[in-house]
């Protein structure tokens, strides 16, 4: 074969090479845009518009979550789950047999048990038990729904926010948030799916990767926004920029993407041009969603809001404002409540106290406000840490501490839920009589999810996506017997 003769012929092949892969990139595509919903087990999305509505397996009770998230873990033992015996065994050296085969971040030795803190009393018609930390969350007594027997098989920050927010202790997965937005889609496609919303000063330990996509397309991954400054970066355009000009540079980029599309087939780089195209609606909503002037003195008042200034109180009045406009999933995640006793803004007896008035009043507020504006009956609050705190004090080196904390235990811990579809007033499971495991109705990570997923009218085995070979889904294919906690359904 001469030179010629073989030009010839590569550029034969490279044309039915192109061919193929534009022939096959259109029917991918028709595949696609056939359908925009739920196929049987399979999830169809048009990856033009990957957030428009998608309907669920059947008929949800929630449309909507706000997943505030204590990152640290807050001490179950200070703030719901009262223990009367263990107030009276305080100061006494903790049984043998209670520190055989426990494994601990920092005790050692012998720890000394240790009471509550504070006074508990019962609120509500329900009687449900609040320690004098959090009083305004206390008069919502009849609007929570308690799980007191939650427990998980990790005990350090990091692997336990990695399995509360993604079903799995190792980095890779999407978030329940992503698993959110890609089986439903969002109302409003002006805005992300999934926002996140940071507080008290530092990302959770396990850091970006508990909202991030994972392996489903990262348009679904959560957009950190922020509630001082520009709700996102970079997405006011540079001096000299203006919207037309910005349109242009856009149908550009767009051409390049979809010759890039026709010529490779990656449907990641259909998902490219959505996102720019979000970002670039975004530049028309995203400041009117996140602005808080607009808001009353009164409604400021109500959550505690502090204009300019990054804070809880700040961000959970944010949360109402995007689930307002149709944001499916809204992540608040609060820093700092690590209360081992190390120093003054980690003991019990010193920060705690300032972490707890920091969200008791925004946490009454936000549902008082959901409640008064009719958006609490579909809209699932979930308040979560990783895990519980220990019965006895910490004691690092088997020696006591200047201040008072508690370790880290993931036998047991409390969280609570409020809204569309569950039990009100009402609490859940049990622990033993210091706190120290929970004792019947244990309720795993994955429970929390499968339920969650019910709510929004989801089977928690079904809504699943094809990765390394197997269907992958938020309750975790390694660790069968999630299950859908009934009790908890009104």
């Amino acid at each position: 074969m001469n030179l010629h003769t073989h030009l010839l012929h590569e550029h034969a092949l490279a044309n039915t090479r192109r061919q193929f892969l534009a022939g096959a990139t259109g029917m991918l595509g028709g595949l696609w845009l056939a359908a925009s919903g739920s196929r049987g087990d399979q999830v169809v999305v048009d990856p033009t518009r990957p957030l428009q509505p998608r309907e669920p397996h059947f008929l949800p009770k929630a449309r909507r979550v706000i997943h505030l998230h204590m990152a640290g873990a807050p001490s179950q033992l200070e703030l719901f789950d009262y223990k009367p015996t263990l107030e009276r065994l305080h100061g006494q050296e903790t049984p043998a047999s209670l520190l055989e085969g426990r494994r601990f971040a920092f005790i050692q030795g012998v720890p000394r048990l240790l009471g509550p803190l504070y006074p508990f009393a019962r609120h509500g018609e329900s009687g449900q038990w609040f320690s004098d930390r959090l009083p305004h969350l206390a008069t919502m007594a009849d609007q929570l729904c308690f799980i007191k027997s939650m427990v998980t098989d990790q005990f350090n920050h990091g692997p336990a926010q990695m399995l509360m927010h993604t079903g799995s202790q190792n980095p890779g997965g999407p978030s329940a948030g992503a698993w959110v937005t890609y089986g439903l889609g969002s109302p409003n496609e002006n805005l992300p799916g999934f926002v996140v919303l940071t507080s008290g000063g530092r990302l959770p330990d396990a850091g970006k990767s508990v909202w991030g996509s994972g392996f489903l397309p990262s348009v679904f991954q959560g957009v950190q926004c922020r509630s001082e400054g520009d709700p996102v970066l970079f997405l006011a355009n540079p001096a000299g920029v203006d919207r037309d000009l910005r349109r242009t540079m856009l149908d550009a980029i767009d051409a390049i993407n979809r010759d890039t599309a026709a010529e490779f087939g990656d449907p990641e780089t259909i998902t490219r041009i959505a996102q720019y195209e979000l970002a670039y609606r975004m530049q028309a909503t995203a400041n009117e969603a996140f602005d808080l002037t607009g808001e009353t003195r009164e409604t400021h008042d109500l959550y505690g809001v502090e204009l300019g200034k990054e804070s809880f109180a700040n961000n959970c009045l944010l949360a109402r404002r995007l689930v307002e406009r149709g944001v499916r999933f809204v992540q608040l995640f609060d820093w700092g409540w690590d209360s081992h006793g190390a120093a003054a803004s980690e003991a019990l007896n010193e920060g705690f106290k300032g972490k707890c008035r920091s969200i008791d009043r925004p946490l009454m507020g936000l549902l008082t406000d959901l409640g008064r504006r009719g958006l609490l009956d579909d809209t699932l609050v979930i308040w979560t840490g990783e895990f519980g705190r220990t019965p006895m004090q910490e004691n690092r080196n088997g020696k006591a501490m200047a201040f008072i904390g508690r370790d880290h235990n993931p036998a047991a811990f409390t969280i609570w839920l409020a809204g569309a579809g569950v039990k009100r007033g009402f609490s859940y499971g049990m622990t033993d009589d210091i706190g120290y495991e929970a004792v019947g109705d244990r309720v795993s990570v994955h429970d929390l999810h499968a339920t969650m997923l019910h709510l929004l009218g989801y089977d928690h085995q079904r809504l699943t996506f094809p990765s390394m070979g197997v269907e992958q889904r938020l309750t975790n294919i390694t660790k069968p017997g999630s299950r859908v906690v009934r009790d908890l359904l009104s």
